[in-house]
């Protein structure tokens, strides 16, 4: 019998030159596997009859076939037929479990720094934990001991006052606790080290092998066939008349079953799935491990324990514990076995000392305590830790539901559910972009050294406190526009969204370039030495105000006060054409864009439900000759689109799918990388440009919400009066190859303006300041925009149906039961969102953005609220009572607005100015 403590000082006593078990570790291993190690389960589902043949008849057809007989696969059958569909078949090339799930911890977190996922999670607990049980009469194999998070410093803690703060909206009990009422629930823990603990009582663990036998038994009482050895060996997909790919059929070696639809829940294998049908699965597998310790007196009914800072869990497991965690150096498995099932790897001590340091110090009984037994399997992981679902772009009817970062027993409820709901539906009921695989730009779902490296850096991360600035290391400079060189010379430190470098905000000590991925100094990579970027990042790991603050007023008071220029190219820009291009924009856009050539209309796209897939800006264009990038050929009706660049791609496919489903003739490009884009805006915006543009600028020559082709310094540019900041401005398209010359000619002639350059996180104060949106953050695919104050935006006073009127036309009927509200608070204490909105003591919501505003000097935040009776929003209510923000546990008074408190107005952007 091995112990913890022996383990640890045979790893640590190796580190000396030529060490025995000291030795260069590479990216990845062709690792032996073996199927002698065991999981802490009473039982698994592995059976050794020797089976061959799958263990029922295959049908001739199904509405759905799900692949891959895991948490996730298992959860969206359940699902499927709990919705209505079930003539659905699942089929596993094993038996359930026998890929990822067997080996997994099972362990539930209720509290994420996330709205959706609290709710996820929150819909698995009340699967495993009573609905399945209810259901069937089984049990799940729940165990409801609690969840304790371990903090070392201030800031630590102050993450988990803000999931504490959230948690107060859903109504998930937690406790903050001391050092010494931590040792009072847990007397074997060391809290010397201690600045305190998060206690949720109501987490929990979950057995796979229980959980997932009770849902297959629960979906087959309703229809669905389980079928388990049946490896799936191709897919058929077909073209149809329209070009379309769609799927038509699954082919196994015992027969073939025609089907609309394909669920890849194959954990590890999805991407050579994906590969049956040319669909990109951008994940990787890795090993990960824990161990599982004897008997261990005194730790029965004991909570589950996260202690980020050490990067270690410990899971109770009866009178045991189980320590596992994520490390820095995790090892790839490049070569992925199709044979691998209810296997596991040799542990590798080198890589996982580490946890078992953490463990002893947090528990030190366990440095004398023995190792029952090690469990090292594999698990998919993904570029930013979170899961890929949804319909692939690539082929209709392909979806996924795999990636889960070794998390999909705990989000696997509530992500089968929503699959279950896109799959039959069309969309999620919940906002579920942060997972959809849309997120994604398809230049980066088959780039092997993006994935590589982002997914690495998010596994090694995995434990670090969630800071609201950060930016990843991994994956850098994969797209860049034209003005990236100029600007990094000027001091602009970058941010990446959807693979671009968009700039974040200028620094004045010279440039701060992002350098190729360090992996943390990883597998014997040596890390760079005096990394500017990584240095200012470090500088904003922080939930104070961070010491830029000040560079981002400067910034943001410049825009308000003379003129700004802000590099906006990462944007998509799409051109909508064709004989149907006008009954395609009736139908997507909820504005009447259709107004005389030349007009640019702010516009909304929604789901079915009246959900908010996008907010965009249309410009109708004059039919006439091609003279791209800037016009395409048109003898009819054509459209320009500008939308936010990190969500292009989601929005390229929403248009798509639409199209597709509506048969309209039409076709859709892409010129996002053919053109750049600067907005100049402010008081002085029109002055400044009055000098480079070659048309009258004035009111009446050029209003607002219109646009032109005009020459800049000799060079033809697309001309926007719009602005995103609240100010008078214009946004200027550009050739790519006429950037630079166009941007020069803006800077020399802003010079005696006090012109200087901007970025996103000035764009984000001042944007909030005005009122303005941002998709995905206070506009998601769950909010209307009768709820999100965009009211405006839609063509209800006319008879043109678009998508989701219906919807809108039943709620605004109905009266709205939540409503976005604008909130400022006087005291000088930063907010970023998911803090808790009370109204009169009582929490009707959260913030979904929060910012501070310069020119108003107060933090402002957006949240939606409910009314706690469940009666109707009105304004009387907003009006009536009081309300208040809790940040990290300390409650704030707070007012509410009807309109933004900054130009209620309007006046700015039409150019009027008070004199005072």
């Amino acid at each position: 019998m091995a112990f913890l403590g022996i383990a640890v000082w045979r790893v640590l006593g190796c580190r000396r030159p030529l060490g025995p078990l000291c030795h260069a570790r590479y990216y990845s291993v062709q690792s032996e596997h073996t199927t002698e190690k065991s999981v802490p389960y009473a039982k698994t589902l592995k059976q050794e009859d020797g089976l061959s043949g799958p263990t029922k008849p295959l049908p001739r057809a199904a509405d759905a076939v799900v692949i891959g007989g895991g948490s996730l696969g298992c959860q969206t059958l359940y699902h499927l037929c709990k919705m209505g569909m079930t003539n659905v078949v699942l089929l596993e090339r094993d038996r359930l479990t026998a890929g990822t799930t067997w080996h997994t911890a099972g362990l539930l977190w209720q509290l994420r720094p996330s709205d959706t996922e609290v709710e996820l999670l929150a819909h698995t607990r009340h699967v495993v934990s009573s609905e399945l049980e209810a259901e069937t009469g089984l049990e799940t194999g729940w165990i409801q001991n609690g969840g304790l998070f371990i903090a070392s410093n201030k800031q630590r803690l102050d993450e988990y006052k803000r999931l504490m703060s959230l948690g107060k909206v859903y109504g998930i009990e937690s406790y903050v606790l001391s050092p010494a009422e931590t040792k009072e629930l847990y007397p074997l823990m060391n809290v010397k080290d201690l600045y305190g603990t998060l206690y949720v009582p109501k987490d929990g663990t979950m057995d796979p092998a229980g959980t997932c036998t009770t849902l297959s038994r629960a979906a087959t009482a309703r229809g669905a066939l389980v079928i388990e050895n049946c490896p799936v060996t191709g897919i058929q997909v077909q073209t149809d008349h329209m070009g379309v790919k769609r799927v038509k059929a699954v082919e196994t070696d015992f027969g073939t079953i025609e089907t609309p639809c394909v669920v890849n829940c194959a954990g590890v294998w999805a991407t050579k799935l994906g590969k049956m049908v040319g669909v990109n699965v951008p994940l990787i597998a890795m090993h990960h491990a824990y161990v599982v310790t004897e008997r261990i007196e005194g730790i029965q009914n004991m909570p589950n324990v996260r202690d980020h800072d050490a990067s270690v869990y410990l899971r109770l497991q009866g009178d045991a514990l189980s320590v596992g965690g994520y490390e820095q150096n995790p090892i790839f498995w490049d070569e992925v076995s199709d044979k691998f099932a209810f296997s596991l790897f040799n542990l590798d001590w080198d890589v996982f000392m580490q946890h078992i340091e953490g463990a002893i110090n947090r528990v030190p009984a366990l440095e004398q305590t023995g190792i029952k037994s090690t469990v090292c399997g594999p698990e998919s992981f993904t570029a930013d830790h979170k899961p890929l679902m949804g319909e692939a772009p690539e082929v209709r009817g392909f979806f996924l539901g795999c990636g889960f970062n070794s998390a999909g027993m705990m989000l696997g409820g509530g992500c089968g559910k929503e699959l279950a709901h896109w799959i039959i539906h069309g969309h999620p009921e919940k906002d579920m972009y942060g997972y959809d695989i849309r997120r994604f730009h398809h230049s980066l779902t088959n780039n092997n050294r993006w994935i590589r490296e982002r997914s690495h850096e998010s596994y090694a991360k995995n434990y670090s406190v969630v800071f609201p600035f950060d930016e990843p290391l991994a994956g850098r400079n994969m797209r860049k526009d034209p003005f990236h060189q100029l600007l990094q010379e000027q001091g602009c430190v970058f941010q990446e969204r959807h693979g671009w470098e968009r700039p974040g905000w200028f620094h004045k000590e010279g440039p701060a370039p992002v350098l190729d991925y360090d992996y943390y100094g990883a597998y014997g990579i040596p890390t760079h030495s005096d990394y500017k970027y990584k240095q200012l990042l470090g500088k904003e790991y922080t939930f104070d105000f961070p010491p830029l603050h000040d560079t981002i007023r400067d910034e943001c008071m410049t825009c308000r006060k003379a003129v700004a220029v802000f590099n906006m190219s990462y944007f998509g820009k799409f051109y909508l054409t064709g004989p149907d291009a006008k009954k395609a924009a009736d139908w997507l856009f909820t504005a009447d864009v259709n107004k005389a050539p030349g007009s640019t209309v702010y516009t909304c796209m929604l789901n079915k439900k009246g959900g908010t897939e996008s907010d965009l800006t249309v410009s109708r264009l004059e039919p006439g000759p091609a003279h791209l990038p800037l016009t395409p050929e048109s003898n009819g009706d054509a459209y320009y689109m500008a939308i936010g660049g990190g969500v292009a791609q989601h929005n390229w496919s929403h248009i798509q799918t639409v199209l597709q489903d509506k048969g309209f003739n039409c076709t859709l490009t892409d010129f996002s990388e053919d053109m750049g884009m600067i907005s100049i805006q402010g008081p002085k915006s029109r002055d400044l440009l009055q000098e480079v543009l070659d048309t009258d600028l004035s009111n009446e020559a050029f209003p607002f919400s219109t646009h032109k082709i005009v020459t800049a310094a000799g060079h033809k540019v697309r001309a926007m009066r719009l602005s995103f900041v609240g100010e008078l401005g214009w946004e200027l398209h550009i050739p790519k190859d006429s950037c630079l010359p166009v941007y020069r000619a803006v800077i020399d002639a802003g010079a005696k303006h006090g012109v200087r350059n901007a970025g996103y996180r000035a764009i984000d104060s001042l944007s909030i300041e005005k009122g303005y949106r941002h998709w995905h953050a206070d506009l998601r695919p769950d909010d209307t925009p009768l709820e999100a104050g965009l009211a405006f935006t839609c063509k209800m006073k006319t008879s043109i149906p678009f998508l989701g009127r219906k919807a809108l036309e039943s709620q605004k009927a109905e009266g709205l039961r939540r409503r976005i509200v604008c909130f400022t608070i006087d005291e000088k204490v930063p907010m970023f969102g998911l803090e808790a909105i009370f109204h009169n003591g009582i929490p009707v919501g959260h913030l979904r953005r929060a910012e501070f505003g310069f020119a108003i000097n107060k933090t402002i935040g957006y949240g939606y609220i409910r009314n706690p009776d469940g009666g109707v929003v009105s304004p009387d209510f907003i009006r009536s009572g009081d309300f208040t923000l809790e940040r990290m546990g300390v409650v704030y008074k707070a007012k509410a607005h009807l309109k933004s408190p900054f130009d209620p107005e309007n006046k700015r952007v039409k150019g009027i100015y008070s004199t005072d």
